[in-house]
């Protein structure tokens, strides 16, 4: 009955608000199911817009993979945009989901994704409005179970506070496990959630934070990480991998909005994992191992999903989909069907080194995608400290090549900050930029199109858990400012426009990326303050993040702006992903060497991946 109050005062609110379609939980393939008293209740939470989580792959999987399991309901909710929650608080409703318009405290979980460190205060900010408490000390037997994961669950210390259950790892196999157990339980009618937790903290890749504490020296570093509860298995924790990516689900069918989101079109995920060395990508360390879909797997996966959503893009993603072992095969094959029915396909993440033209022909049969390329830095020096593994040649062919077939508008990423980055390597940006120029105009004029724009983007360094530059300083504001101002001053044709993040926003980033669990009373601190959508740019305010840090009587420079010996140990030291921390070290020691690591295609690098797990269809 509470439940059908709700649902009627939400239709009240829908026509005083801003694009109501990001609340009514009833677009093409969206689920709904009886609710029972056998019914285990799932919210799928992300914390950020309609708009950008409904582009979030991982929701439409484990949305679909839960919806598909007798008696489990999973529904969805979002960060409601302001308008929203000012009505929710102004009549003292609860957040709600969007399928049953049900409040989130009647849910048996609610599962947050971890995509981004700044969208930590929206997960406060989401269940603080759901009426549950936020501390995990604070929540009872009839509260929801919070369940964390994503990327940044393998440093989830700055948030361990707030969270009963994290997955470390890929979690289409975990959340079955985990959902199958509570069903027992509640079925046995002999569920605590102490009991409950203590049960699922013996499933591989769960990690439960209160089983946990964490011990500082004098100095603020951490003596030691220890167990305060008996676990079986061994520690340390180790995440879970999905070893045949052929075997594992996909839906064949995906939620399709009423409005336009970030990415308007079919997800298919052709790979997992990176054969390649970045020193600063945490993507490339945590996804390990390389693990494939086959072609054909891929060909019938591509037809089902078209048929079941009409989009008319389909976009291969991976982390560097030019690196799949038979892309021109899959992308000849995607526009020979799919052309007739003018259904492009898109290639994210390309390669300096692999840049085909004949496959980017292939994709222009239907329609011209736009172009970006990442150079990551502008001097061959630094490029090889990061082991980027790319030349200024490869950039150079890539942008003439391009050039050559038409385009007229190129997209060129790179980071400042970079370990043992210097002015010449700043400046070597704007070298490279030029270069890039002079490429256009050495194609004949009656070949180019005209209007060159060259988009020159930067981004700011932040150390991250599991990667070799995990020891790293992260530069300071002031110097961040500096280094853009210096890049920006030399950048000065019309063809080229420069774009910079905002620096104070990767500070606090950099903090919470290494942060340990004391930051928890940071957060709660900013969140208290008034923080929210931290991640966007009008949103944002550093006066609160510095007020949080210091009444907390803790210092952003011990956190984002100091350098770490390898004997520290860190907060992310009980996990295990499978790389070895003495690769790690070898690798930075590389990088200070300006030595680079040759791909794992090419040569076993010896991370570690392979002692603890071995591949189908993968290259490790």
């Amino acid at each position: 009955m509470e439940d059908k109050i709700m649902k009627v005062q939400i239709e009240d609110l829908l026509m005083r608000v801003e694009k109501p379609a990001r609340y009514l939980g009833n677009e093409m393939n969206s689920a709904h199911k009886e609710i029972t008293e056998d019914t285990i209740r799932f919210a799928f939470a992300f914390p950020d817009t309609y708009e950008i989580g409904m582009s979030h792959l991982g929701m439409q999987i484990l949305y679909h993979l839960l919806n598909e399991q007798q008696d489990v309901f999973c529904e969805r909710v979002f960060s409601p945009n302001e308008d929203m929650e000012n009505l929710l608080r102004e009549k003292g409703r609860s957040l709600f989901a969007l399928e049953s318009k049900s409040p989130l405290k009647n849910f048996d979980f609610i599962g947050f994704t971890l995509q981004y460190e700044l969208s930590y205060t929206n997960i406060l900010n989401i269940l603080e409005m759901g009426s549950i408490p936020l501390f995990q000390k604070d929540r009872g037997d009839e509260d929801p179970l919070i369940i964390l994961g994503g990327p940044c669950s393998y440093n989830s210390e700055p948030i361990a506070d707030f969270a009963d259950i994290i997955v470390l790892g890929e979690g289409e196999e975990i959340i079955l496990e985990v959902v199958n157990l509570y069903k027992e339980r509640k079925k046995k009618n002999n569920y605590s959630k102490s009991k409950f937790l203590k049960e699922v903290s013996k499933i591989e890749g769960i990690y439960v934070p209160s089983h946990f504490a964490v011990d500082y020296h004098s100095n603020g570093k951490i003596k030691e990480i220890r167990v305060v509860e008996e676990l079986r298995g061994e520690q340390p924790l180790t995440k879970r991998i999905i070893a045949d990516l052929d075997e594992a689900y996909y839906p064949d069918k995906i939620l399709v909005p009423y409005i336009d989101t970030v990415h308007n079109r079919v997800v298919l995920e052709i790979f997992r994992g990176c054969i390649r060395g970045c020193r600063f990508c945490q993507a490339g360390m945590i996804y390990r191992p390389v693990r494939e879909r086959s072609l054909e797997k891929l060909q019938n996966m591509a037809y089902d999903l078209l048929q079941n959503t009409g989009y008319e893009e389909i976009s291969l993603a991976s982390l560097s989909s030019s690196d799949y072992t038979e892309i021109e095969a899959l992308i000849k094959h995607l526009i020979e069907i799919n052309q007739k029915d003018h259904i492009g396909v898109s290639l994210p993440s390309l390669r300096l080194d692999n840049f085909s033209k004949e496959m980017i022909e292939e994709i222009q049969k239907v329609r011209k995608t736009g172009l970006t390329f990442a150079p990551e830095a502008g001097t061959q020096r630094l490029r090889d400290v990061i082991n980027k593994n790319i030349t200024e040649e490869n950039l150079l062919s890539s942008a003439k090549e391009a050039f050559e077939m038409g385009y007229n508008n190129i997209k060129l990423y790179f980071m400042i900050g970079l370990p043992t980055e210097t002015d010449e390597d700043i400046l070597g940006i704007k070298d490279l930029v030029y270069k890039v120029l002079n490429q256009y105009h050495n194609v004949p004029k009656e070949q180019r199109a005209p209007g060159l724009k060259i988009t020159v983007s930067t981004s700011t360094f932040v150390p991250k858990a599991f990667t070799p530059f995990q020891w790293e300083e992260q530069i300071t504001l002031d110097e961040i400012h500096r280094r853009q101002s210096l890049l920006k001053e030399s950048l000065t044709h019309r063809s080229i426009n420069y774009n910079y993040h905002d620096g104070k926003t990767s500070v606090i980033e950099g903090a919470f990326a290494r942060g340990d669990r004391r930051l928890s009373k940071v957060l709660y601190k900013a969140f208290s303050l008034g923080c929210k959508f931290d991640g966007w740019d009008d949103r944002f305010n550093y006066q609160k993040w510095t007020e949080a840090f210091q009444s907390e009587g803790l210092s952003l420079d011990f956190y984002s702006h100091r350098n770490r010996d390898y004997e520290e140990i860190l907060p992310w030291e009980h996990f295990n992903i499978g790389v070895n921390k003495s690769f790690l070290i070898k690798e930075n020691e590389r990088a200070k060497g300006e030595e680079v690591t040759a791909d794992c295609r090419l040569n076993c690098s010896g991370c570690g991946i392979n002692q603890c797990f071995t591949t189908k269809r993968g290259v490790c």
